[in-house]
């Protein structure tokens, strides 16, 4: 059944993926940005609203705009560093933001969401794999604010009869198969689009020698000494998001909820960096620096959960599979996807 959905947040890398999975299964889709860090051209023919969550005038406008079964969230900031950095942006917009949607839905009666949420809420892992009930300690700004959002849905859900699901997703990773969007970040923290733009500058002649890409730190108890995480396609999330939707409009939720969405496995630094070098068929360089501070060696997520209350299993696992959907982007849009690494992020930021 064709439903409307407000995506809050759809222009930017996730968001922009789940308004074409949505557009593709038939819903009417209303994205609502401000922009400052996603692209118009992202959201393609979806119906668009430039605001901001921050402002209770935008959302009203947003909201008397049409009636909407259902809210995605996705209109959070979430570079790991600059949350430490700048902690006053990320509770305001985060936090605050969160808030002030919260309300506006209220007063427009609509009381489903979908929030992105993050495995960043859960801080240093004591255990692997991390599954739901694993405590909540985060170690960044980032992580706290998220974790404060997913507190105030649980009261809310209380108090307001307000249903949600939060969804707890680790390192996103890949573009759409089709080659509609894209990952477009700047500054670009992630580490596969990194190593792929360092092997498309070597592929048009750059020095390899000239590397940008850093790995931090080497000495960690995994595999080979680099820091594991667990990547999970941007189609395999979207497609979680879509069921998350449909266990609401089903009632089958009632209040809040939460559910881990990973792989269940993780891949290493070194392992992607092979992968991108067998995808690309570039051999490409790396420099090897210190750990950073509160890095922790692996990040690995249980999703038995959401595949048992959801129905969800990633349908695209393999790392190679996952760089290789990024890779096609990235020849296809060589200006969209083209930054100047100066890193490789370690710590998961969706």
């Amino acid at each position: 059944m064709s439903r409307d959905i407000l995506v809050v947040g759809g222009a930017g890398y996730i968001g922009s993926h789940m308004v074409r999975m949505l557009a593709d299964a038939g819903h009417r889709v209303t994205v609502f940005d401000n922009l400052c860090r996603g692209h118009r051209d992202a959201v393609g023919d979806a119906r668009f609203i430039e605001g901001d969550i921050r402002s209770s005038g935008d959302l009203q406008r947003g909201f008397a705009s049409g009636r909407f079964d259902v809210v995605m969230h996705f209109a959070a900031f979430a570079y790991v560093g600059e949350s430490t950095q700048q902690p006053a942006l990320y509770y305001d917009n985060n936090v605050t933001g969160s808030l002030r949607l919260l309300e506006a839905m209220r007063e427009a009666g609509v009381n489903r969401l979908v929030f992105s949420s993050t495995c960043a809420t859960y801080g240093d892992p004591v255990e692997l794999p991390i599954t739901e009930s694993h405590p909540q300690r985060p170690v960044n700004p980032y992580g706290a604010t998220k974790m404060m959002v997913e507190h105030a849905l649980r009261d809310y859900g209380r108090a307001y009869g307000f249903d949600s699901i939060a969804l707890r997703y680790f390192n996103a990773a890949g573009c759409d198969p089709q080659g509609r969007v894209g990952e477009r970040h700047f500054p670009e923290t992630h580490l596969i689009p990194l190593a792929l733009e360092e092997a498309l500058r070597v592929s048009t002649g750059g020095d390899p020698a000239s590397t940008g890409l850093s790995i931090y730190g080497n000495d960690f108890d995994t595999v080979d000494g680099t820091c594991v995480r667990d990547y999970i396609h941007v189609d395999d999330l979207c497609r979680a998001h879509l069921l998350a939707a449909d266990r609401l409009l089903s009632g089958a939720c009632r209040g809040a909820e939460t559910y881990n969405l990973g792989n269940g496995r993780g891949f290493s630094v070194l392992e992607v960096i092979a992968a991108v070098r067998r995808v690309t068929g570039v051999d490409i360089r790396y420099r090897m620096g210190p750990r950073r501070v509160g890095d922790p060696g692996g990040l690995v997520g249980s999703a038995v959960s959401a595949g048992e209350v959801l129905g969800w299993q990633p349908r695209i696992p393999g790392i190679d599979e996952m760089v290789a959907t990024a890779w096609r982007w990235m020849l296809a849009n060589p200006t969209r996807g083209a930054h100047v690494g100066n890193g490789v992020a370690s710590m998961p930021a969706p």
